[in-house]
């Protein structure tokens, strides 16, 4: 499959990237700096160098792709919320439908206040809320989109293992979750592209 996978350079997306040059898939990358991948063998993959906020590097970027896959984040400003409507509008021109792309728990539901996510809840213990602000208005904006969308809402994010196994619920975080590894939630997140399960939902994981 021809895949373009947004925030290759970030903890999640590198997994992502390592998984599908593993499988053999053909795989683009949209990056703002080519150096953050040098230590990857060259040709096993293309490199867009560009920026996910101009309209022509995600058009040169999703050249060809069949589906797309999105790390990016928040970045402290607000990339999810200006580039997502780039990415939205360059797939449905291309014809693509299915994007899946890494959230965050924050913009699951509440279980406390069934009708707020989880960020606008007393069930949230971050005091910042920036970061769930976008991840929330991405969320939207894919809800909107008419795409084949899935997003993956990781609890707290560590480094860790490989651990294989973990547990999943649609539109909320698991009971007395606690964490999950960059890595099972890359291999998840991956996952979601060759799936059809999960289509219009936001999947909270945790171990």
């Amino acid at each position: 499959m021809k895949l373009l996978i947004l925030g290759a350079t970030g903890r999640v997306g590198r997994q992502v990237l390592n998984n599908a040059i593993k499988d053999g898939h053909q795989v683009t990358v949209l990056v703002r700096s080519k150096d953050k991948l040098s230590d990857l063998e060259p040709g096993l993959f293309e490199i867009v160098e560009g920026n996910v906020l101009n309209a022509s590097d995600v058009e040169a970027a999703m050249k060809g792709a069949e589906a797309v896959i999105s790390a990016l984040s928040t970045d402290g400003a607000d990339v999810l919320s200006q580039g997502l409507p780039l990415v939205i509008g360059t797939m449905k021109k291309a014809g693509i439908s299915r994007i899946v792309t890494v959230g965050t728990a924050g913009i699951l539901q509440s279980r406390v206040s069934p009708d707020l996510l989880r960020y606008q809840s007393s069930e949230s213990r971050r005091s910042l809320t920036r970061a769930s602000q976008e991840h929330h208005q991405a969320y939207s904006l894919l809800e909107a989109s008419g795409l084949d969308w899935t997003i993956v809402c990781p609890t707290y994010l560590p480094e860790g293992t490989r651990v294989g196994s973990y547990r999943i619920e649609a539109d909320y975080l698991p009971e007395n979750a606690t964490e999950i590894s960059v890595y099972d939630t890359a291999d998840f997140a991956y996952e979601q592209l060759f799936s059809q399960k999960h289509l219009h939902t936001r999947v909270g994981i945790a171990y």
